[in-house]
């Protein structure tokens, strides 16, 4: 709290807590910008393509990083996905949508305690509401539910 006063009062933006950069890659990355049109249209082979190149332009982004986690997800390609999503994670430990996204992924694999911890971080990063708590945990309450014996 301290931090985000000092910055209010010498006119300083604290740092965005979900790995956004100032400069949106969209504009300045056609492949990136693809790619991302393409996870709108849900078409997720192109979407990982359009990523790819662009990755190799942008490595240590981690917002394409994290996007391309998401793509490789819903692929069903599970390996590169958590690969994705752990490097956003080791650029941007407070990637509010790199953890609600790895969280879910977990609970697609059945790890129900890796997904916990993403959700405690995102609890701890989260310091008003936000919507990647609520979907993480929406998402842990309801596998809970389908796992519980009836």
């Amino acid at each position: 709290m301290a931090a985000l006063a000092v910055s209010i009062m010498v006119g300083t933006p604290p740092a965005l807590a979900d790995g956004t950069d100032a400069a949106d890659l969209s504009s300045t990355d056609a492949d990136y910008a693809a790619g991302r049109k393409a996870i709108d249209a849900r078409n997720w082979s192109e979407a990982v393509q359009r990523l790819e190149r662009a990755g190799v332009r942008n490595p240590d982004n981690a917002d394409l990083q994290n996007y391309l986690g998401y793509a490789y997800r819903n692929l069903g390609r599970y390996e590169p996905a958590f690969t994705h999503y752990k490097r956003a994670l080791a650029l941007d430990s407070r990637h509010r949508g790199a953890h609600e996204y790895i969280g879910e992924a977990y609970l697609q694999v059945g790890d129900l305690a890796s997904a916990e911890r993403h959700l405690a971080a995102l609890r701890d990063i989260c310091l008003l509401p936000c919507e990647e708590l609520d979907d993480l945990q929406k998402a842990v309450t309801a596998y809970r539910a389908r796992k519980s014996p009836r």
